[in-house]
């Protein structure tokens, strides 16, 4: 069997081999259609509803006090004890993001020496699924 490359100055060059020869002889490969059995439920085996399989399923849950736009120059100059403004007022309801996506508003509360957040309101799940519609 002779070799279908030769290496000449770490560069292939195809030989002699015609398009589509897969070292397989004379006769093209032909692709057919394979016919499968359907796939049925087991019987004895109760399909689960379909959020059950995602109740155990963790998600990041982050709060969000604010944000800030700061040039770079101000970023370089922060340092212990500076102070960065927010663009929310002390007492506005913080942001609850459930995967990135805001779920809820809520205040800030101290619960045995950790922070904690106390749920004002829900948002709206037709404005919170609206985005997936689209």
């Amino acid at each position: 069997m002779s070799e279908a490359f030769e290496t000449s100055d770490s560069v292939q060059e195809p030989m002699d081999a015609p398009a589509g020869d897969f070292g397989g002889g004379d006769t093209p490969a032909v692709a057919q259609a394979v016919a499968l059995p359907e796939l049925a439920p087991d019987p004895g085996q109760v399909a689960p509803r379909s959020i059950d399989l995602l109740l155990d399923v963790e998600l990041p849950l982050s709060v969000e006090l604010g944000h800030a736009q700061m040039p770079i120059k101000s970023i370089l100059e922060l340092g212990l004890g500076s102070v960065i403004r927010l663009d929310k007022a002390a007492g506005d309801p913080v942001d609850v993001l459930v995967n990135g996506k805001l779920v809820a508003r809520g205040e800030v509360v101290v619960v045995d020496e950790n922070f904690g957040v106390r749920i004002l309101g829900l948002v709206d799940p037709d404005q919170r699924l609206g985005g997936l519609k689209a």
